[in-house]
């Protein structure tokens, strides 16, 4: 078997080639066909069409469990970074086995809110522009603590929280000017970013807030930044918190949590699962040396390294195309349904959902979508296995920021999404219609 399905067979038990050996996939030459779980690839895109998201439960649950596992010594509520996919179907599953969720707007709260009301007391309630309307939803329900990023929205919150005679936990979002050596566009802890605190003027603003009835003292929280592989930085945000937090509590300030916030990145050429526990020890080895000695709650926010590798998003190639040198497969998804690669020129890993044993044939290729946009591409210079027209390709990676991000571009409907959970098969989103797109829309006669 070549190298690109050796890499997806060390994928258990999510998104691995199985021999085929009876069903309607064996009417193709011999070979091997991507399975999501139990379930062939393929036979979920002759059922829900492509483009189509799919996600496998089981991959979810196992990279929490591992997560979870790694903070077993320390008092410790994951919060699930609801950004990083929303689908209603995933939160029920989060939830499910005792998650709690980090959001960053009004609406994410709702999402929440709708898959199960009670989880709203391990909601983290984050964001640099909560608007009013938020933050008194946000008190109605009862949120565990808010992540407060200035000191406009710390008193803004405050005149919130007297309206509603609803005391608003809170913690300070510091700045810790910490370079988190990743992307510029999700790196978000240096002074320069809009992100939170200066930590250097934090221990003031604590001291001004403790002072205001309906503003409870509660905690200090951090983020750096998405996508970091490198745990260092981490250590060293968090040795900058855990200092402030031995001065706030000389200062008489009761701190019960300290939210160390998300980040923590994959690797999106091997994210295979089997050394993902691994790194959640490394990570939280960084994250508790610095906080030795302080009786703190520690929240944590992971969303891209629970949800990425528990994706892949499916899309059937439609033409292809050469322009001089160049080979083009031109793909029937898009730009809308997958951002990252045109947004951050990111890389997903790009394999057939189906493997003729008897052809061992690459070629470098382009893929790329029908949008009207150069940057509308997947992959460029890419090694690939020889495909043809109307064969499936799965894209990898893709269960964070793909579906959160898409939108609809040339008024393009956005994909379905598939949970596959063993043998078991949901559909927890529709693909959209033409009348979805235009129901909003007034029309002018």
């Amino acid at each position: 078997m070549n190298r690109t399905a050796n890499r997806s067979s060390g994928r258990p038990p999510a998104f691995s080639y199985r021999e085929v050996r009876k069903g309607f996939l064996r009417r193709r030459p011999v070979g091997s066909a991507l399975q999501c779980d139990e379930v062939a690839l393929e036979r979920l895109a002759e059922r829900f069409g492509t483009p189509l998201y799919v996600y496998s439960a089981s991959t979810i649950r196992e990279r929490m469990a591992s997560f979870d596992h790694a903070f077993r010594k320390v008092p410790h509520t994951v919060c699930y970074s609801v950004k990083a996919n929303s689908s209603l179907g995933v939160l029920r599953l989060l939830a499910g086995i005792g998650c709690g969720f980090d959001v960053v707007s009004g609406g994410e709260l709702e999402r929440v809110l709708r898959v199960d009301r009670r989880a709203s007391k391990k909601v983290v309630f984050s964001g640099v522009g909560k608007t009013a309307q938020e933050m008194l939803a946000a008190l109605e329900t009862g949120v565990m603590l808010f992540n407060v990023e200035s000191e406009a929205e710390l008193w803004r919150l405050a005149e919130c929280a007297a309206r509603t005679r609803e005391k608003a936990r809170i913690a300070l979002r510091v700045n810790p000017d910490v370079p988190a050596n990743t992307h510029p566009y999700i790196s978000t802890g240096l002074q320069q970013h809009k992100f939170g605190i200066p930590i250097g003027k934090a221990r003031k603003l604590y001291a001004q807030a403790s002072g205001t009835k309906y503003l409870r003292i509660a905690g200090v929280s951090v983020h750096i930044g998405s996508q970091i592989t490198d745990v260092q930085p981490f250590a060293l945000a968090m040795e900058r918190v855990a200092e402030l937090v031995r001065v706030l509590q000389g200062d008489g300030h009761r701190i019960e949590y300290v939210d160390a916030g998300g980040g923590l990145g994959i690797d999106y050429q091997d994210a295979s699962p089997a050394g993902f526990a691994e790194q959640a020890a490394e990570y939280a080895a960084a994250l508790l040396r610095p906080l030795r000695g302080l009786k703190v709650h520690l929240l944590l926010e992971p969303g891209r390294s629970i949800v990425g590798p528990a994706g892949v998003l499916l899309t059937r190639v439609l033409y292809r195309k050469t322009n001089g040198p160049k080979q083009f497969l031109v793909v029937d998804a898009a730009m809308n349904d997958l951002l990252r690669p045109s947004l951050y020129d990111a890389y997903h890993e790009i394999i057939p959902a189906y493997l003729d044993v008897n052809s061992a044939r690459h070629e470098t290729v382009d893929v790329v979508g029908p949008i009207c946009e150069s940057g509308d591409f997947f992959a460029r210079g890419r090694e690939l296995p020889v495909v043809n027209e109307d064969d499936l390709l799965a894209i990898l990676d893709t269960g964070a920021y793909g579906m959160a991000l898409a939108s609809n571009y040339n008024t393009r409907r956005r994909p379905a999404e598939v949970l596959v959970d063993g043998k078991s098969v949901k559909l927890i989103r529709r693909r959209e219609t033409m009348d979805d797109l235009l129901r909003p829309e007034t029309q002018l006669r």
